[in-house]
C-alpha cells in the first residue's frame, strides 16, 4: 500500500508483535478490536470457501482490511481492548 497512513490489519499485527510472539495472535486482538467497534477499519471479509491460511474472526481479511496509523495509535492508547 502507497499510503504511509495506512497499514493492512496483517501490517499492523507485526507492527505491534513483540520479539518471539505470534503476530497471527495480535492479528486475532487487532480483529476481535474491529467486530467489536473499538477499532475502526475498512473491512474486507473472505467468503469462506476463499479463505486462505489461519482464520481471523469475522472472516476479515488481513492483507486487504486497512487501519489508520492513527486509529491504532488511538487504540493502543486506550489499552489495546
Amino acid at each position: 500500500m502507497s499510503d504511509d497512513s495506512l497499514l493492512s490489519l496483517g501490517e499492523a499485527a507485526r507492527l505491534l508483535a513483540t520479539p518471539g510472539s505470534d503476530p497471527h495472535d495480535v492479528e486475532v486482538r487487532l480483529a476481535e478490536a474491529i467486530e467489536s467497534g473499538s477499532l475502526h477499519a475498512s473491512v474486507k471479509r473472505w467468503a469462506t470457501e476463499q479463505w486462505e491460511g489461519r482464520m481471523l474472526p469475522g472472516n476479515i481479511n488481513r492483507r486487504e482490511t486497512f487501519i489508520e496509523r492513527s486509529a491504532l495509535q488511538h487504540w493502543q492508547a486506550g489499552g489495546g481492548r
